[in-house]
């Protein structure tokens, strides 16, 4: 899959309210959401159901469980691996969970991603030093979908 077939697709999504646990473009959508209809709009249905999760994600029980289900259904790539349309996931916080993802849409000498942020919806914003330092890992779309 082309880096430039994803970005174009996450562009389609711009403007697109925040919605907690939503993923339809136009309508509205959360960061999981962005991703999972981009995924949609690559290889059809989705890979597995999403079950209801709360804002606070898993951070009462500590757990990575969107860290675990993108190393399920995306290939990992290294952290230094810039590529157009690697989804990354970040730390918002030290020492929470990893609970929020992007889709890259620009690479050096501007580096943009595109997300859906909670009061502002799916926008495309630069991936500026604080936002890389908040990068706990990046994965690539799979060449063929399941």
């Amino acid at each position: 899959m082309s880096g430039e077939s994803i970005v174009s697709e996450a562009r389609r999504w711009l403007g697109t309210p925040y919605r907690h646990q939503a993923a339809l473009c136009g309508a509205g959508t959360d960061c999981l959401g962005l991703v999972r209809g981009v995924w949609r709009a690559l290889y059809g249905a989705e890979p597995e159901a999403v079950p209801p999760y709360s804002m606070d994600w898993s951070e009462p029980a500590r757990e990575e469980r969107l860290w675990q289900a993108a190393t399920r259904h995306l290939v990992v790539r290294d952290l230094d691996q810039d590529a157009l349309g690697d989804v990354i996931l970040f730390r918002m916080r030290s020492g929470s969970v990893a609970k929020h993802l992007g889709i890259v849409s620009g690479l050096s000498p501007r580096p943009a991603f595109i997300h859906a942020y909670s009061g502002r919806g799916v926008v495309e914003s630069p991936l500026s030093a604080p936002w890389r330092r908040r990068i706990v890992a990046r994965f690539a779309f799979p060449e063929e979908g399941p």
